[in-house]
């Protein structure tokens, strides 16, 4: 049999990207890739032409509008609509095409908000879902009904995984609309140079990574502030739990998920409930991240919360039993990991 063809949809951003990792060192190559101005998966004709013309055998539904807190706060309608589009599109014109096998990335957030802990696949649509990022969450659940619906009624084989929180290389940092690693390395990177009165070097960062905050700013003047030391504020409260993926082991469980035989997948899922979780099992409070993150970057000042900004989720700890069961862990720890990202960042 031939070597099959492979859409990796959204190849550019940090899932994708990871996952066109993976694939390369099974040596999967050349794949179909495409970017955002060459093809708008919200496109639905665009969309239609592209499959009628490629004609792949698989694809990865890596495509997606994301952020964090403030980002899903501030634009809901994007985040719902723009996610909405793009799995309806891929998914239908996937299954038009005749597509062999499809896997959909998803997110920890379809939870409910106050989900027993750890968090096991059957905990989906068991109560109300965090307002803070709603819209998106309804969003991935849809993608995952979209799977489930079409190997139902057409007798597909569209899979779905939902990572929990993933960091590593190709994030973004501009804190706006980052995720909470990107924006809390950046800030701590900052403050180290703010530290360091190394002004010149906190202009260079604005200009590669974007704007700067004016109460970030601020802190980061401690002259002007009158402090005698360097005190950064953190979002919220600290005492959040959360659970951190590198990109890199959430790509290679997915490409292992991809490859089962569709009874292997079929015995750790239910027709109803046919994602898997992927994470660590293991969490950390935002309070203890900030600490690794401070020790990797150098920052040795003060580290303050804001109770007044939103904590979000109380905890978001996945059940990780059904991908265990597969055979697929975690190997990167997250100090080795975040050094890794931080590196990365870097070299930007």
């Amino acid at each position: 049999m031939s070597a099959p063809r492979i859409y990796v949809a959204g190849h550019r951003g940090m899932v994708g990207s990871a996952i066109v990792r993976a694939l390369g060192q099974r040596g999967e190559t050349p794949l179909i890739t495409r970017g955002h101005a060459e093809l708008d998966l919200t496109d639905q004709a665009a969309v239609r032409a592209f499959f009628a013309a490629e004609r792949p055998d698989q694809v990865y539904l890596a495509a997606a509008r994301v952020g964090g807190i403030h980002a899903n706060n501030s634009y809901p309608a994007e985040f719902i609509y723009e996610n909405l589009m793009i799995e309806a599109n891929v998914m239908h014109e996937a299954w038009r095409a005749g597509v062999r096998r499809l896997l959909f990335l998803g997110s920890s957030c379809i939870y409910p908000r106050l989900a027993g802990q750890p968090m096991a696949e059957d905990a989906l649509l068991t109560g109300p879902l965090e307002p803070t990022n709603e819209p998106y969450a309804i969003a991935k659940i849809a993608g995952i009904k979209l799977c489930e619906s079409y190997n139902r009624q057409y007798g597909t084989d569209c899979r779905s995984v939902m990572p929990t929180n993933l960091y590593g290389p190709g994030d973004h940092y501009d804190l706006q609309n980052s995720h909470v690693i990107p924006a809390m390395i950046r800030k701590l990177h900052l403050a180290r140079l703010a530290a360091a009165r190394d002004w010149p070097a906190i202009e260079e960062d604005e200009a590669k990574h974007g704007a700067i905050p004016g109460e970030l700013r601020e802190q980061l003047d401690d002259t002007a502030s009158g402090r005698s030391e360097p005190c950064l504020t953190l979002w919220g409260t600290g005492t959040p739990r959360r659970e951190f993926l590198h990109v890199d082991d959430m790509a290679e469980a997915s490409v292992q998920i991809m490859n089962l035989d569709r009874a292997s997948y079929d015995e750790q899922t239910e027709p109803m409930r046919s994602h898997i979780n992927l994470g660590t099992g293991q969490d950390v409070t935002i309070r203890e991240l900030a600490q690794i993150v401070a020790r990797v970057v150098g920052y040795r000042g003060r580290i303050d919360f804001d109770p007044g900004k939103p904590d979000g989720t109380p905890r978001k700890l996945l059940d990780v039993s059904r991908l265990n069961a597969l055979g697929c862990r975690a190997r990167i720890a997250l100090d080795e990991g975040l050094a890794g990202a931080y590196a990365d960042f870097l070299s930007r």
